[in-house]
Parts: structure tokens; sequence; C-alpha cells
């Protein structure tokens, strides 16, 4: 998770606070001398932490907060305030030109993502309506126009490519071609180098100059630390940016390039890719941000991640069968696929408020497993699968030999099955009881996949 080492060391430094009924001014600047040593760790730019804890100090000193009647949840409070405020307030959205195709120049060194994350977030466009093109406008980096025709080809986007050319004249090109195809949207994925040197700055200077594009997108990995700082400045000046993409923010990198590169360059962060799949992407929510760096949850972005993997249809279905204890094995699946795509189980529980994100250390979504209880499931007649209790020796052995398995592992999924139908049905009744006060049977539409899936916490991957 992101911050992670961060967040903790937060927590320890307010669990203190915490601990007592009445703050003094010494208790606040033992607490933010703690913090300016967690942000210096997760590699935070030393002027930004200065900056940081002063103004920190400087609110929870006050006496409205020290006399208040919850000193520590208030200095929490303005902790989180602080946090928000460095990385911009509030989400920056791509900027789109009024003249079509709006133009987004992807920039940065090499290996920082571009190619991916520009694909990735054309996807994501794609999702709002639009019709995007990418454009390989990389003519240096070995296999990289292959690279993006094949991300392209994955998230069946277009690409447009003219080989070993000229970087400008392709980009011009490619923006002719989207005009004729009704493209509104064209990413171009430029070259990087290893390091910033004065030939790949006039190669981006020209691109720019000749296609004017309205964003100039900077793709930074998270992981490169204070150099991710240092990056930022050296493309601002010689392109005027006008946004961050920060890739990476998924690992254990420290992430102290995204609290730096705002305050230090004033450009929002934008977008976040959050792993190596290529639609884990997401809008930058500093308030989101700064909420589970605290350990606070943010359950909007749950909730936004939640309604792009889960079938509103299927939902009301399924919560109508549950009503009449009717949960099926072809449920358990279905809500299982749904909620694979909603990322691993640590980063689900880590946007829960209050949810301790570390019991489920190491609790992945194990897609083999996943595709031994699709074969086995798909093995069963429809009939086995309404009614799983007519599963004898002889019908397990013949799901077995039809999925690759064995009986044991076919068994280890009925029991679980078994364990969650239990739960539905108790819930299920808890329902019933009390609909008459609250007037609905409480989102069970998704609880079925959700326990199966957590079921496999403990430290090891769901499945057998």
């Amino acid at each position: 998770m992101a911050f992670e080492s961060l967040s903790d060391k937060l927590n320890e430094a307010f669990k203190r606070l915490r601990g007592k009924g009445r703050l003094t001014e010494v208790d606040v600047k033992e607490a933010m001398r703690e913090v300016k040593l967690a942000l210096l760790e997760a590699d935070v730019n030393f002027k930004v932490v200065k900056d940081f804890v002063k103004k920190v100090t400087e609110r929870a000193t006050g006496a409205d907060v020290l006399e208040s009647l919850s000193p520590a949840q208030m200095v929490i409070k303005i902790v989180n305030e602080e946090l928000c405020a460095l990385m911009g307030s509030e989400n920056q959205k791509l900027n789109i030109s009024s003249k079509s195709p709006s133009v987004v120049m992807l920039v940065g060194l090499q290996g920082a993502g571009k190619t991916t994350n520009g694909a990735k977030l054309a996807g994501l466009m794609r999702k709002q309506g639009k019709r995007p093109l990418l454009v390989a406008c990389d003519v240096y980096r070995p296999a990289a126009i292959q690279q993006l025709e094949t991300v392209g080809a994955q998230l069946e986007l277009p690409v447009f490519q003219m080989g070993q050319g000229d970087p400008v004249e392709i980009a011009k090109a490619g923006i002719e071609h989207a005009r004729k195809h009704g493209n509104d949207l064209v990413l171009l994925d430029t070259a990087g180098r290893l390091h910033i040197d004065e030939a790949l700055m006039a190669e981006l200077q020209a691109i720019k100059a000749a296609v004017e594009p309205a964003e100039i997108l900077l793709v930074i990995d998270a992981m490169i630390g204070q150099d991710a700082v240092a990056t930022a400045t050296a493309f601002d000046e010689a392109l005027d940016i006008t946004g961050v993409m920060l890739t990476k923010l998924d690992g254990d990198a420290r992430g102290g390039a995204a609290l730096s590169i705002r305050a230090l360059t004033g450009k929002p962060i934008k977008f976040a890719g959050i792993g190596e799949k290529l639609d884990q992407i997401e809008p930058f929510h500093p308030d989101r941000m700064a909420s589970r760096i605290l350990g606070m949850g943010d359950m909007l972005t749950l909730i936004e991640k939640a309604e792009e993997n889960f079938d509103k249809k299927k939902a009301e279905e399924l919560a109508e069968r549950l009503r009449q204890n009717k949960f099926t094995l072809t449920d358990y699946y279905d809500q299982l696929q749904q909620l694979k795509g909603m990322g691993s189980l640590q980063d689900i529980a880590g946007m829960v408020p209050g949810f301790d994100a570390k019991a489920l250390q190491g609790a992945t979504v194990d897609e083999k497993a996943l595709t031994r209880i699709e074969a086995i499931i798909q093995s069963m007649t429809p009939y086995e699968r309404e009614n799983p209790n007519v599963l004898n020796s002889s019908r397990k052995r013949r799901v077995a030999a039809g999925s690759g398995t064995d009986v044991v592992e076919i068994n280890k999924l009925l029991k679980q099955f078994e364990l969650m139908q239990n739960l539905t049905k108790q819930l299920s009744n808890t329902g019933k009881r009390r609909r008459g006060k609250k007037g609905g049977f409480g989102g069970m539409g998704n609880l079925g996949g959700l326990g199966g899936l957590f079921g496999g916490g403990g430290g090891r991957p769901y499945g057998f």
C-alpha cells in the first residue's frame, strides 16, 4: 500500500496524543517532531517538511485546540487539512481543448511508465465518453512502438505509428489521422532518456510548438524519491507542464514525491498508477490520499471502484436471491469475478475507515485459484450449481476430471461455499426482521463475494 510506512509512523505519533485527556504545547511539539521525522524518512523534501510542520504547529498550539474537549482529534484534523493542502486540495481534471481533437503530450524519463500509463489513461478517458487515439512518437527506444501497439490492442484502443520517422511529423500526422477518423482525444507517447539532456528537451519543445497540446502531463515513477522533484522542476522549466501522473504508487515507495511535487512546482498531480493491470489508474484526489495516509480510510474511492466493477443488474438479482435464501455456486463465482477487478484485499481494506489493513498482509486475489474455481464450477451441470448438495463421490470425481483438479479441492470449495451460504442466511433473516424499521434489505448484493474473498486472509492468498 502506498505510504504504508509513513502512515504507520504518523498513527504511532497520534496514538500518544489520543492517550492524553489534555494537551500542552510540549505534547504537540513532541508529536510534531515525530511527524517531521516520519515525513523526512518518507523522502519528502526538507523545505516542504519544514513549512508543513511550522503551519501545523502554529494551528495546533492555539487556545481553541488545546482547550477543546478532544484536542488530539483537533490536531489530527489539522494535519489532515494541511496534508490535503500540500498535495493540492482537490482533484484537477485533464485539460480538454474546445477544439477537437484535444492533444495530451506524455513526457518523462525512460522507465517512468509513459507508454503503459498513457494507454491506461486513454482507457480511463474512454470510460468517460472520449474516443482516444494513441500516437507512437518514441522512435528511439527499442520496441517502444510495438509495446504501445500491444497495450493498445489489449485495451482495444487505436494506435497510430509511422515507424522510425521524425517525431514532430509523426505527432502532426497522428492528429490529422484523429480528425479524419473521429478521435476527439490524442495522446502522444513521446521519447524519454535515462537522464535529462538538451536533445530530449529540444525535441519535446519542437513537438509542443507543432501541435499546441492542451495538456503536457509529466509521468514520474513515485519510487525515485527526491529525484522526482528535480525531474519535475526540469521538465516544467523547459515545457511548462500542466500536470503530473505518478506511477507505481502501489509499491513500497516512501511516497515523498507525491507530497513534494505540488508544493515545489505548483503543478497538480492529476492521476496515479496504482498497479500493473491496464485498468489500475485513478484520478489523484489529495483529500482522499491524505485520509488514507492518516488511516482514516477512503470510502469515496472504494464506492467508485465498486460501481465500476459491479454489475448493477446482477447485484439487484443477487439481492433478491439472497432474500429468498437462494445463494448458489454461480452467484458465488460471479461475485468473486467482480471483486477481482477492485485490486488487492489489502488496498481495499485500507480504504475502509477503522479497518486494519495489516490483518490482510499478503492476502491477494489468487488468479490461479480463481481459474480453478471457474473450472470446477463450469464442469458442473446447471443442476449441480444450483444444488451442490447432490454432489456425491462419483459426481465429484467427474467434476475433478473435467476441471483438471482433484476431489480435495472440490471439497474445500464446497466447504467455503457452505460457510458463506450459512452467513448469508443469517444476514438475510436479520434483514427481514429489520426491514419494517429500516425499509430495505441492507445492500446484501455484494456480501457473498466479499465474505469468500476475505476468507483467504491470515497471510495467504484466497484459494486452495
